[in-house]
């Protein structure tokens, strides 16, 4: 039951209440309930999108200035199980490539409050509360499901896209995300 849930992915009818809040998952556990999704590179070299984003304190992070390194855009919501079970991996994928990759995770609950509560109890060393309370980006990439990450190269022009959890931590995704360094 716990793999169907994490091999589907969810769509904003399915939201609500946030997904419970379980700190200190196992990523052995998470890794092993991922299934592998199809890597979608119909989009390639498009553009990074034109829109800005602010985290809770109102801090701004403009999208189309995000060149000089790749990008992995991750549309996401706390009600959302698929999406909950890979934030950690993506945050360690974060923490392994400061220098080199910008994680940038999109909250696209519609409320500011449900965001802050989930930063606050799993304390990510290298992700941040971007929100998107109109579901601008999720609109734009038109992907229906939850969650979504768009992975751009350095150049801002984007690789491949992935809808579904991924574990972020495997070498798998280590090979796919060396395509945006390497066009």
């Amino acid at each position: 039951m716990v793999l169907a849930l994490l091999a589907s992915g969810c769509d904003r009818n399915s939201g609500g209440d946030a997904a419970p809040i379980a700190t200190g998952v196992a990523a052995t556990s998470a890794s092993a309930a991922f299934a592998d999704g199809a890597v979608d590179r119909s989009h390639d070299g498009e553009p990074l999108p034109g829109f800005i984003f602010s985290d809770p304190e109102g801090k701004r992070i403009d999208i189309a200035a995000l060149k000089g390194k790749p990008v992995l855009i991750n549309l996401w919501a706390t009600w959302c199980g698929p999406c909950v079970a890979e934030m950690p991996t993506l945050d360690r994928l974060a923490a392994d490539n400061p220098g080199t990759l910008r994680v940038v995770t999109i909250a696209q609950d519609g409320a500011t409050a449900p965001v802050v509560k989930f930063f606050a109890a799993y304390r990510f060393a290298r992700l941040e509360p971007w929100l998107d309370p109109e579901g601008k980006i999720d609109y734009h990439f038109n992907t229906g499901s939850l969650p979504t990450s768009v992975y751009y190269d350095s150049n801002g022009r984007e690789v491949w896209r992935y809808v579904g959890a991924r574990d972020w931590s495997n070498s798998l995704t280590t090979a796919l995300l060396l395509e945006g360094t390497v066009r």
